[in-house]
């Protein structure tokens, strides 16, 4: 059996390892699972906890999306989000970020569209947070070369 491989990118990965004792992502064999990700700047210069995300909601869906795509890179899967099977998205205002994932997913997901649940939520894990996402990524060329 696949031992699991855990990562956490550098910068705001890491740090949220350090401070809060998660990974963003790990690989189980031809399988990888990523932690939620936020509208955040991955690598910001100084991390301000209160102070995460920009107000807009589009903007927060937007780089949420992007860091999911660096996300799964980063634990091996070279095509980013183009792998990812599932989708789970967690908004606080539904109404507002509906089009801006429906946006993401044909821009990241074009050729398959993956199977998704959008949930309706009271709160995030951030000061500021209105939208979260998490993804699965099917990745069998990575899982090759993990055993290579």
């Amino acid at each position: 059996m696949t031992q699991p491989k855990y990562y956490s990118y550098p910068g705001l990965g890491e740090w949220a390892k350090e401070n809060f004792h998660y990974s963003q992502a790990i690989r189980i064999g031809d399988r990888i699972l990523c932690s939620g990700q936020g509208g955040w700047n991955p690598q910001p210069d100084k991390i301000d906890f209160e102070n995460l995300v920009p107000e807009d909601v589009a903007a927060q869906v937007d780089q949420a999306f992007a860091n999911c795509d660096m996300n799964v890179r980063h634990a091996g899967g070279g095509r980013g989000l183009a792998q990812a099977y599932k989708v789970v998205t967690y908004a606080t205002d539904l109404a507002a970020a509906h089009e801006h994932i429906v946006r993401n997913l044909r821009r990241w997901m074009p050729e398959n569209p993956p199977i998704w649940t959008e949930l309706g939520v009271a709160a995030l894990g951030a000061p500021g947070m209105k939208f979260e996402i998490d993804v699965e990524a099917y990745d069998p060329d990575g899982a090759k070369k993990e055993l290579a």
